[in-house]
């Protein structure tokens, strides 16, 4: 997809202008085609993008397939166990290659007119073609790849960012969680009506955790804030923080939040998209499950369930909470200014079995309920921000300071020149 126009860049610059400092964004900024179009080149198209887990595809032909925008990918594994992402598109006249959300094959086939991609993409046959046709510059279109710890992120820019500072945090943050050696137990797709951003903004702050999320509020701290932590909570805080931090020290694990409210994230410089963190569960809890109970096998290189969680994020579409026995992924995909594809994905370790070492309705409510209630604020927010009254308000400085850092990362984003 191509840059908005310079004309277009000043029309942004000019919407920008209008966003008091420490206030939401404009309407415009939920619903505007332009507004979307140039987040489309802007960050969807410049960074890196969180596609799945290997796990996803363990074997040699095993592939899966997702929409950036206009975009139609592929990542699949090839005949070497490397992993490749693939723009889902034929060579020859454009036709979707893959139209199933996962599977196996032996090579790619164009449904249209049989062209045929052996799994890294190479061009192999093209059938009723001239003799003189240069097969080498018609293989797939390609992403670029990072696998990191089991955990695929693809970029589509011609050049992207350095994908280190990110592996240097995220490596060693989520080695031991084991995702390499991970299994999915489940993956629920949602097609939910609301703006991207605004599924984002809900996932910065807990200041409406103690009235919608019933669940994560008995497991976590951080709903609780400056303004609103009592003696006897803040206590129990550093009581758990200690006692994790003396406790994990053996086995290489180590509190880095504690804190009351959720760690910063994002920060507006260059580095600021991704982060990662491991915070001490609420006493009694030893996993994010309804009870606190470990209902899995334990993952990766835990010994011991009380582990607290491990959480990722990454800049635009990713985050993670990991407890002692399973792992939640959610991935975002933009569909349209009013629309974002979430996929969440539950993961155990790879010897577990369903119905032996686990149950689906013991591993999933948890982290299902806490989804699901967020998609049905957001699709309340989306409605509203369309509304001809809706105004920006005023962020709390002290429950909704990421939400602020992330409208400013964006219009950070969105400021940059074509």
């Amino acid at each position: 997809m191509p840059d908005i126009s310079p004309l277009e860049h000043e029309q942004i610059l000019e919407l920008i202008s209008r966003r008091e400092p420490g206030h939401g964004l404009p309407a415009d900024f939920y619903h505007d085609e332009l507004i979307y179009r140039a987040e489309l080149t802007r960050i969807w198209q410049r960074g890196w993008l969180f596609a799945g887990h290997t796990c996803q595809i363990p074997d040699p032909g095993d592939y899966f397939t997702l929409e950036i925008g206009s975009d139609p990918l592929v990542v699949v594994r090839d005949d070497e166990g490397t992993v490749h992402a693939m723009h889902n598109v034929c060579r020859h006249r454009g036709t979707v290659l893959c139209t199933s959300e996962s599977g196996h094959i032996g090579r790619f086939i164009c449904p249209y007119h049989q062209w045929t991609y052996a799994r890294d993409g190479s061009l192999q046959s093209c059938r009723g073609m001239q003799d003189d046709l240069d097969r080498d510059s018609l293989a797939l279109h390609r992403a670029h790849v990072e696998v990191l710890e089991g955990l695929i992120f693809l970029s589509l820019a011609e050049d992207p960012p350095d994908f280190d500072p990110a592996a240097a945090l995220i490596g060693p943050a989520s080695r031991p969680q084991g995702f390499e050696q991970a299994r999915v137990a489940k993956v629920v797709d949602y097609d939910v009506a609301a703006n991207w951003k605004i599924v984002w903004e809900n996932n910065r702050e807990c200041y409406h955790c103690n009235a919608n999320h019933p669940q994560y509020i008995r497991a976590n701290f951080d709903h609780y804030n400056a303004d609103d932590t009592p003696a006897q909570v803040q206590a129990a805080i550093d009581n758990a923080s200690l006692r994790s931090q003396k406790k994990w020290a053996a086995s290489g694990l180590a509190v880095t939040h504690t804190q009351t409210g959720m760690t910063s994230f994002p920060g507006c410089d260059s580095e600021g998209w991704f982060s990662a963190n491991r915070t001490p569960l609420a006493d009694g809890y030893f996993s994010e499950t309804m009870d606190g109970r470990q209902v899995a096998p334990l993952m990766g290189d835990y010994t011991d369930p009380d582990v607290g969680t491990l959480r990722m994020r990454t800049m635009p579409n990713f985050w993670n909470h990991s407890s002692c026995d399973h792992g939640v992924s959610t991935r975002l995909l933009p569909a349209g200014p009013g629309r974002t594809r979430i996929q969440v994905t539950w993961l155990v370790a790879a010897q577990a079995e369903e119905g032996r070492d686990y149950q689906l309705e013991e591993l999933m409510p948890f982290w299902q309920l806490t989804s699901e209630q967020d998609w049905a604020i957001c699709e309340s927010v989306q409605r509203g921000v369309s509304s001809s009254r809706y105004t920006p308000g005023p962020f709390s400085t002290y429950k909704e300071y990421n939400v602020d850092a992330l409208v400013n990362w964006y219009l950070e984003q969105m400021s940059s020149r074509p």
